[in-house]
């Protein structure tokens, strides 16, 4: 299977999601949130990094969840203030 490459608008969304986890975090590890929200700390460390900027619906419900945040915040917050190409998927 082939993958499509990322719009600069979606690689943007993924790294303003990872900030915001980051910051959400706060001082704790990130092996701790991970292991509470049910993921490795690989995985969180990727979408962290922007490695990962298309995370799955669950995994994302699953942190906000363990760092007390709503996901109408992270939808908000992780947007671009940019209007979403028409092709891209918000």
């Amino acid at each position: 299977m082939v993958r499509t490459p990322l719009t600069p608008w979606e690689r943007e969304r993924g790294e303003r999601l990872g900030a915001l986890l980051r910051t959400a975090r706060g001082g704790r590890s990130m092996v701790e949130v991970a292991a509470a929200a049910g993921l490795s700390a690989e995985t969180l460390r990727k979408i962290e990094t922007g490695r990962a900027p298309t995370p799955a619906f669950f995994t994302v419900a699953a942190l906000a969840g363990t760092l007390g945040l709503s996901l109408d915040e992270v939808a908000a917050l992780a947007t671009p203030t940019d209007a979403a190409p028409e092709d891209a998927v918000a």
